[in-house]
């Protein structure tokens, strides 16, 4: 039984490790590194294209963090319902609390950016 543990253990490694080299190829074309995530990819995917045509149509050198963070906001926001947060710059620290699956810290080139998503709750009053 040992043996068999051991060979699933070594096969979930290295079907992980063909994943993850998977997503490093894709995030190499855009200058993409993730720094922590609890969203799936496709969402991740939608958020690297949304900076990467933001940043390429800002002047060279100049990056507007202010519009960067509101395109952000604003498509997910129409595009995966409200209540979605979009922190950008080069040096800033948080702790937030997110909706399980909507949070994204990532880098491109050397603007950060942080996406998280939080719960909408109604006040009876």
């Amino acid at each position: 039984m040992e043996g068999v543990e051991e060979e699933l253990e070594r096969r979930s490694k290295f079907l992980n490790s063909l994943i993850q080299k998977k997503k490093n190829v894709e995030n190499n074309r855009m200058n993409v590194r993730v720094r922590a995530s609890d969203m799936p990819f496709s969402l991740q995917n939608h958020a690297f294209r949304i900076a990467r045509d933001n940043l390429h149509s800002m002047a060279s050198g100049k990056v507007d963090s202010k519009r960067l963070a509101l395109a952000h906001k604003k498509e997910f926001d129409s595009t995966y319902g409200p209540a979605w947060h979009c922190i950008v710059g080069t040096s800033f620290g948080s702790y937030v609390t997110h909706s399980v699956g909507g949070f994204l810290y990532f880098s491109m080139d050397k603007v950060h950016i942080l996406l998280f998503k939080t719960v909408v709750e109604s006040l009876d009053l």
